[in-house]
């Protein structure tokens, strides 16, 4: 049997950072991906990597769901059926996983994010949280991740400008944005039309707009590993793509070319992990098993610590699979794997300007984009709105591709045939703009993850079991911040204005994209009761064991996941080479 001092699983962003950290601390690194191997020079390939028919359409990138997928419920008395089409969430299936194929948005976190709970009885007193919502802190504060946030900001070479840098104001950034160590690796990127329009509303509506930090390089750059990225050129092909001009952060761009050099460092692509194996007392794993899904054989490897850092799912149901930790029981309330399963709330407006103002939808950047933080978080008062959360508000043009518009013409009422519909395509297209409120979600008792008692995948393993659906207090979080898009409307001058909001009873609809945010399942803590992981991301039950994603998240938050599960990665890699490795077993002692 092959052994390696690690194995990690999962070969996206927190995989990259963690073998990356692990061979430079001299450790052997086994890197296990169930998806092909990807190359930007090669799939990334221009022009066939702009196909919008090949990526967004047969979604080429995305995970194979006639394999392995999950099944889906909305509340505990339904049958649970397969997600068999992608469509509400993208997972990323090969090398580089969801980081290939991401937008590029790289927020860092508020403060109160990660001591939410903390933060809301200290303002409201606990009789605010609502019976049943699950709501919890980190076990980690800001100040602690600063370091690695602004680590992970070089590796990614993210585009931005600070508000506060050392406590001193150096810039026109985010004025709620927690103070940082230093400036953003590369400044932002430029204002689109329709950005700038919205920028110039939001200061007349007596908001503070500021440059959404994207990960989409605004000049030539070369990060702290020596990879190197092209200036984004804004063609819009970001989401759901891999970038030809190596613009846009990947792990295949900033990190596995340099780590792919590393004689210490093994990726083996199309390998299937089917458990993690523990030895006879349950609590140190000793390797993994995996499938050559080309092949269909069984391979067995050794490892002295193994690393889960999947996509956020896979990670929950691995864990289930591998009997590592209890599975949550949301009768008991006990239990923790696959408890506090979040998702994200986002709903997308529409103002259509005059005729004389071009908004070029053509044009974008994934990470690109103006951001308003005034509804976020704990940046204003829940008191008299009785809900906890809040959404960032943004245009974030992407970058409209032909099949995309003529499918999304008007909103409510638009005619979907004939003349007028053509007529009502051209001036959308022409002349109007999108605005996202992106908002948190907060956990509950009665929405979890667990393995499916019916359903198996392709390999006669249980799939997991998603049970979710919209909760009172996130619809109505997302109704109050809809509602304050409508002054910025007002001062753009629209000639009119569709507000999308989640509505009362409405149910979670799998048919629809929302966002691929997914969190929680394995969340961490300082409570073993109510967290599968420690502070430092490590299993509670089986030491040798850390998980690395978004399943971190005891709560959802309204920014995108990916710069906070880079800074864990970053946080946890730290504490493994620094603290475990001098003295292997639990770094928090009960």
């Amino acid at each position: 049997m092959k052994h390696a001092d690690a194995i990690v699983i999962g070969a996206g962003w927190a995989g990259s950072i963690l073998a990356k950290e692990l061979t430079e601390a001299g450790l052997s690194v086994i890197m296990l991906e169930r998806g092909p191997e990807r190359s930007t020079a090669i799939e990334g390939a221009y022009p066939d990597s702009v196909d919008e028919l090949r990526g967004a359409i047969r979604k080429r990138l995305f995970q194979n769901l006639s394999q392995s997928t999950l099944t889906i419920r909305n509340t505990i008395d339904q049958t649970a059926l397969p997600y068999r089409q992608l469509a509400a969430f993208l997972p990323g299936e090969g090398v580089g996983g969801a980081g290939l194929h991401w937008s590029g948005c790289h927020f860092r976190v508020s403060p109160d994010d990660l001591r939410l709970r903390s933060a809301v009885i200290e303002k409201y007193g606990e009789k605010f949280i609502p019976e049943g919502m699950n709501l919890q802190d980190y076990g980690v504060s800001y100040a602690e991740l600063e370091p690695f946030f602004d680590k992970a900001e070089k590796v990614f070479g993210t585009s931005g400008v600070a508000y506060t840098i050392n406590g001193k104001v150096t810039g026109n950034g985010n004025v709620f944005a927690a103070d940082r160590s230093s400036d953003f690796p590369l400044p932002p990127m430029q204002d689109t039309f329709s950005a700038q329009t919205f920028r110039n509303a939001c200061s007349e509506a007596g908001y503070h707009p500021y440059a959404m930090p994207a990960a989409n390089a605004s000049r030539p750059y070369t990060n702290t590993y020596g990879c190197q990225m092209g200036p984004c050129n804004f063609c819009g092909y970001c989401s759901g793509y891999d970038c030809y001009l190596y613009s846009k952060a990947s792990p295949n761009v900033n990190i596995l070319p340099a780590l792919r050099q590393d004689p210490n460092f093994t990726l083996i692509a199309n390998a299937h992990v089917l458990r993690v194996d523990l030895d006879s007392t349950k609590t140190k794993a000793t390797g993994v098993t995996y499938l050559e899904t080309l092949t269909k054989k069984e391979v067995s490897l050794s490892a002295d610590l193994v690393i889960l850092s999947a996509f956020q799912f896979h990670n929950v149901h691995l864990m289930l699979l591998s009997k590592i930790g209890t599975p949550y029981d949301p009768v008991s309330n006990t239990g923790t794997i696959g408890r506090n399963f979040v998702y994200q709330t986002i709903s997308s407006s529409r103002v259509w300007l005059p005729p004389s103002k071009y908004t070029n939808q053509f044009i974008g950047a994934g990470g690109a984009g103006v951001a308003i933080d005034d509804f976020n978080c704990t940046n204003f008062d829940h008191g008299p709105l009785g809900f906890i959360g809040g959404s960032p508000v943004w245009v974030n043009q992407a970058g409209m591709k032909p099949i995309a518009a003529a499918g999304g013409a008007g909103g409510g009422g638009a005619p979907r045939w004939g003349s007028a519909y053509k007529t009502d395509l051209v001036e959308t297209y022409k002349h109007s703009l999108g605005i996202d409120a992106h908002g948190s979600n907060m956990a509950y008792r009665d929405v979890y993850l667990d393995l499916d008692p019916t359903w198996k995948d392709a390999y006669g393993q249980p799939l997991l079991r998603m049970t979710f659906t919209w909760k009172d207090n996130d619809i109505r979080m997302n109704q109050y911040v809809v509602s304050k898009i409508a002054p910025i409307a007002k001062a753009m001058g629209a000639t009119k204005t569709h507000l999308v909001h989640l509505n009362q009873g409405q149910p979670f609809d799998t048919r629809h994209y929302q966002t691929t945010h997914l969190g929680g399942g394995a969340v961490m803590g300082e409570d073993p009761k109510t967290s599968a992981l420690n502070r430092y991301l490590q299993s509670w039950d089986v030491s040798n064991v850390f998980v690395i994603g978004s399943n971190a998240f005891p709560q959802g938050m309204g920014y995108n996941p990916t710069g906070a599960v880079a800074a864990l990665a970053y946080w946890a890699a730290h504490h493994i080479r620094t603290t475990y490795l001098k003295s292997p077993g639990p770094l928090v002692k009960l």
